[in-house]
C-alpha cells in the first residue's frame, strides 16, 4: 500500500483518486500518523474495505491487484471472516 501525505493529497487530489480507480490503496498521512484509507470503490477491494478500516487487515500493492481474482466467500453462522481464516490455519498440517 502506497503513502502520501496530507499536503501531497492536498496538491492534487485527482491524481491521488486516479490511483485509486486504477485498483490502488493509498494511506494519507499527518505527521507519520495514518489519517486515512483510500480504497477503490468497486472490484475485490471492497469486500475487505470493512477489515482494512478495522485495523484487521493491511492491504499491499500485491493484494490490491489480487483481489478481483479471489473467490467471494460467505461464513456460515455470522462468524467474521478472519475468525473463519485463523480456524483453517489451525487445521492444516505444519
Amino acid at each position: 500500500m502506497s503513502a502520501i501525505s496530507v499536503r501531497e493529497f492536498s496538491y492534487n487530489p485527482s491524481a491521488v483518486f486516479a490511483r485509486v480507480e486504477k485498483g490502488e490503496a493509498i494511506e494519507v498521512t499527518r505527521h507519520g500518523n495514518v489519517i486515512a484509507i483510500l480504497l477503490p470503490g468497486s472490484g475485490g477491494s471492497q469486500r475487505y474495505a470493512s477489515l482494512v478500516a478495522q485495523g484487521q487487515i493491511r492491504l499491499t500493492a500485491t493484494t490490491t491487484t489480487d483481489l478481483d481474482r479471489l473467490p467471494v466467500c460467505e461464513p456460515l453462522g455470522g462468524e467474521s471472516p478472519l475468525a473463519v481464516l485463523l480456524a483453517d490455519r489451525e487445521d492444516e498440517p505444519r
